[in-house]
């Protein structure tokens, strides 16, 4: 059984150390690249190819949020999964890695368990942000507008579906919520991804919570 390829990248020779150690403790993740700097983890990435990548913020010449946008961005015809793991929790940089493509936000100090659950969420196609985040952040750069006039592009049911994801809820909750498969809930997520024009989760959560749409 293949494991979980990643490629870590960090300026700093010690985190990268004690990232791989925690996550080659697991028998399915394993370490295939490391870079310490921005254009060398775009450059591995598209070389290598891997599972995840794991994006720290600042590092020398192009940062984990460039770095973000390059492998995962709306622009991007083939993208990899790139979650930001990060000492720095600003509004600014969680926003920014989200409208870049990020499928993931995690802090440092949020410990190894997340970081693994983080890692095995974005191979899923679920998302994880650290609690101390939290998807109240999306609630903070909401810009709170009214319900629209004009017509929502999602069904009823997707739109529930959408929801539900800006709930942090896995595909086993919203199918066990709405009384439906989990294989009805992935249909719905690639019709709602084709609607909005997105490319993960953490961006439908997004959506939800900038169009007012999160039904609180």
């Amino acid at each position: 059984m293949s494991g979980i390829r990643i490629l870590l990248a960090d300026d700093q020779a010690m985190v990268r150390r004690n990232l791989r150690r925690i996550l080659e403790s697991q028998a399915d993740l394993s370490v295939v690249g490391e870079a310490s700097d921005g254009d060398s983890a775009i450059d591995q990435a598209r070389r290598l190819r891997p599972d995840v990548v794991l994006a720290d913020i600042r590092m020398p010449g192009r940062d984990g949020l460039a770095v973000t946008r390059e492998l995962a961005g709306p622009a991007v015809a083939d993208p990899l999964r790139v979650v930001v793991v990060t000492t720095f929790d600003l509004d600014e940089y969680v926003y920014t890695a989200v409208r870049n493509g990020a499928c993931g936000f995690l802090l440092k100090r949020s410990g190894a368990s997340l970081l693994i659950e983080g890692v095995r969420a974005a191979v899923a196609g679920d998302m994880l942000i650290s609690p101390q985040v939290t998807l109240q952040l999306f609630r903070r750069l909401a810009p709170r507008r009214a319900p629209r006039d004009a017509a929502l592009p999602l069904t009823e049911r997707e739109l529930a579906v959408a929801r539900l994801v800006a709930e942090a809820r896995t595909n086993g909750e919203i199918a066990e919520k709405l009384c439906i498969s989990a294989g009805t809930v992935k249909t719905h997520l690639v019709n709602i991804q084709r609607k909005l024009k997105t490319r993960n989760r953490v961006a439908i959560a997004a959506w939800v919570w900038e169009t007012g749409e999160s039904g609180t």
